[in-house]
Parts: C-alpha cells; sequence; structure tokens
C-alpha cells in the first residue's frame, strides 16, 4: 500500500457538496487522483472534547449538525463503514504519545467528514474514523496529535484535517456564494501558504501574533486546528494543492504535506 499524503482541506459552508464552487469541482477530481486508501481518518472542527476521542462505530450514521439549509443535506447519506480495529490502534498512537485518548462507539460523521468525502470518495465504501479536537489546548497539542498519527500514513490511511483556512462568520453578512474575498482573507490566505510551504513551522503556531489578520481570519481556533494535526501527519512542508474562496470570507485551500 503506498503512502498516503496528509491533507488539510477546507470544507466551508455544508452546501458545498450542491453548490457549483471551484473548491466543489476541486475536491470531487482529488480522490481519484490520490487514489483509494485502505481507511481515512478525518480530524474535524466539528467535533470537540476535553480529550482525544476516536470513533469506534461499525456503522457511523451521517450527522446533520446544521440548521437552516437545503432538504437535499438532510436527506443525504454517506455510509462509509467504520474500523473498530483501526479505532483501537489509533487510541492506542495518542496513548503512546501521552495524549490519554478514549473510544466513542456511538459518535457518527459530522458534516466536516461526510461533505468533503462525498466528494472525494462517493462510493462511501472506505473505512471512515474521526478523531476530535482539543479546542482549548491550542495548535501545538494538535500538531502533536498529527505526529502520533504519522505512521498510518505508511500504512496506506488517508489522514485528513477538516476545517477552512479563514472562519469568521461575523462577517459572512451581505455576501453571495460569488462575492470577491476580503482582502483580509486574501492576505491571511497567502501568509499561510508561504508558511506552510516554507516549513516556517514556529510562524504558524503563533499565527495569531504574526500572521496578518490572524484573529480576524479565525475569532476562534477551531477550524484552524485541523491543519495542525496535517501539518503533523505529513512528513515535511506541505503545498497548497488548492486555493479558492466562496462567500468572500471563506478560503477554500487545500494542502498536502507528503
Amino acid at each position: 500500500m503506498p503512502r498516503f499524503p496528509a491533507l488539510f482541506l477546507s470544507h466551508g459552508a455544508p452546501t458545498l457538496l450542491i453548490e457549483p464552487s471551484p473548491a466543489r469541482e476541486f475536491l470531487a477530481g482529488y480522490g481519484k487522483a490520490l487514489g483509494e486508501p485502505s481507511a481515512i481518518v478525518v480530524v474535524s472542527a466539528h467535533w470537540e472534547t476535553e480529550r482525544p476521542l476516536v470513533t469506534a462505530a461499525a456503522r457511523p450514521e451521517t450527522i446533520h449538525d446544521f440548521y437552516g439549509f437545503p432538504r437535499a443535506l438532510y436527506e443525504h447519506r454517506y455510509p462509509a463503514p467504520g474500523d473498530s480495529v483501526l479505532a483501537r490502534r489509533i487510541a492506542g498512537l495518542l496513548d503512546e504519545a501521552g495524549l490519554a485518548a478514549g473510544l466513542d462507539s456511538e459518535r457518527g460523521l459530522d458534516h466536516g467528514a461526510w461533505v468533503p468525502l462525498s466528494l472525494l470518495y462517493p462510493e462511501a465504501g472506505i473505512p471512515t474514523l474521526q478523531v476530535s479536537i482539543q479546542p482549548r489546548l491550542g495548535p501545538a497539542h494538535h500538531l502533536a496529535l498529527g505526529e502520533a498519527l504519522r505512521p498510518l500514513c505508511e500504512e496506506g490511511v488517508l489522514v485528513i484535517g477538516s476545517g477552512s483556512l479563514t472562519h469568521n462568520l461575523h462577517d459572512f453578512r451581505g455576501h453571495i456564494l460569488a462575492s470577491p474575498p476580503e482582502p483580509y482573507v486574501v492576505a491571511f490566505g497567502e501568509w499561510a501558504a508561504a508558511a506552510v510551504e516554507e516549513g516556517r513551522t514556529q510562524d504558524l503556531l503563533a499565527y495569531r501574533e504574526r500572521a496578518p489578520y490572524g484573529v480576524r481570519a479565525h475569532p476562534t481556533e477551531e477550524h484552524l486546528l485541523p491543519l495542525f494535526a496535517a501539518l503533523g501527519a505529513g512528513d515535511g512542508p506541505g503545498r497548497r494543492v488548492h486555493a479558492s474562496h466562496t462567500y468572500g470570507v471563506l478560503a477554500m485551500d487545500v494542502y498536502a504535506f507528503a
């Protein structure tokens, strides 16, 4: 089984699945370019816990964790199987790294997982698990979490950090899908791309102080923390494989960490 890169992808609004956009078009073709992994592990911005947890359900349900969206999204299902053996292995890797992980046999797949995966791998035949984030523990913790998952990439597992390169919903008002990006969104995105591709991990960890508009791009951190998990799971600097924007305030960038 070939080694897979770790990915950070911006999942945007749930309507990514049904609205035409450059990000949707990219993700719909990127799964074929990557090939089929033996399993998928998603560190999603939409599962927050006090300590790392790993899904262990045999058939994880599709969680519709949003309100006020088109009916088609609530009717959509992503019936990927789980993998309890892999779940225990992931928990073991996290434990070995001192991260005191646990298993959750009830948790399903939230939209941070199933929306982009419905584009990447629409057949939903690949075992899929999630790992939770711990927002109060910050970027360095999530870098360590990703480093603990790195051996999985060597075993043909696709590790994905699913969040958003920018995520300030307070600035959402007045924008439509095709609105041009706000200047601060562009500035933060270009800074992040350079920092990732130049391997400036310390700058990324201190993005709130060092990046232009770091706090405005992320008033809260949960949607950027999956980037650090992908960075840790990868082996060396990453590269930006897609860049676009939706609704003027959401940078939809995708990074691959080989």
